[in-house]
């Protein structure tokens, strides 16, 4: 009896020795750059809306359809995305255009991915390019040879525990050059959210740090809406509150950086 429970007592202690360095090996598995790189411009991709955020504070924010989808991937294995921006009721006219490059933060700076805006060379060409068949959006050989003036970076990493967030981010100190409506430079911050949100934050100043352009209450908020959900939106009943609104929209940030 006591050489069978000592040998049982030698297979448990072996098993539980076998365990614990399985689930140590799972926790302290890193997650590289590149994933995070994948990680970023997965949540990044897809149609949103601000269409919550508008409602509740409609003297602020505009229902805006934010549209993201893959166009182009680099020899290094950036990724290339196209973006644009639309009053909700006009998917069809954006009025903001731009490709985002998201890539590995290098090791020398304290962040994971790297997701930088530029601008779109023969932007006419991209119009509700992520709407468009396969077949019928400009190849990714032509998508890079489209990718023109860098404008901004934002430097993102991941959230603290316990945070709502998956990643956050945001330009370094003092921004971007930027002359629109008067700035001088512009900042961003971008918050990737857990429930599948994106939150950006856009902002324009002058030489004195007087803000200039941009929402002055907080981030815009787009949220994925569901196909009944968006049913709701083309109401007939939505449409006067949406033409005052799209009229006020002049000198917000969503026009131009």
């Amino acid at each position: 009896m006591g050489n069978g429970s000592r040998a049982r007592g030698v297979v448990m202690k072996t098993l539980l020795l076998i365990g614990g360095a399985l689930l140590l090996k799972r926790l302290t598995k890193s997650t590289t750059r590149w994933d995070h790189t994948r990680l970023v411009a997965q949540s990044l991709t897809g149609q949103k809306f601000s269409r919550d955020q508008a409602s509740r504070d409609p003297d602020n924010y505009f229902n805006i359809r934010l549209m993201t989808c893959p166009a182009a991937e680099m020899v290094d294995g950036s990724k290339v995305l196209y973006f644009e921006q639309a009053f909700w009721r006009t998917p069809q006219k954006p009025f903001r255009q731009r490709f985002y490059m998201v890539k590995p933060c290098p090791k020398e700076l304290r962040c994971d991915v790297e997701v930088s805006s530029y601008a779109i060379r023969d932007v006419e060409e991209y119009g509700n390019f992520c709407d468009r068949p396969k077949d019928q959006r400009p190849l990714p050989e032509e998508v890079i040879g489209d990718i023109a003036e860098h404008l901004t970076t934002i430097y993102v990493k991941r959230c603290e525990r316990g945070k709502r967030c998956l990643y956050e981010g945001s330009t370094p100190p003092g921004g971007f050059p930027n002359s629109w409506n008067g700035a001088t430079y512009c900042t961003s911050e971008l918050a990737i959210m857990k429930n599948n949100e994106i939150h950006t934050w856009d902002r324009g100043y002058d030489d004195d740090g007087n803000q200039v352009w941009g929402a002055k209450e907080g981030p815009y908020e787009f949220k994925p809406v569901p196909a009944s959900s968006f049913n709701d939106m083309l109401s007939p009943l939505n449409f006067p509150f949406q033409q005052s609104m799209e009229k006020r929209i002049e000198g917000s940030f969503v026009l131009q950086d």
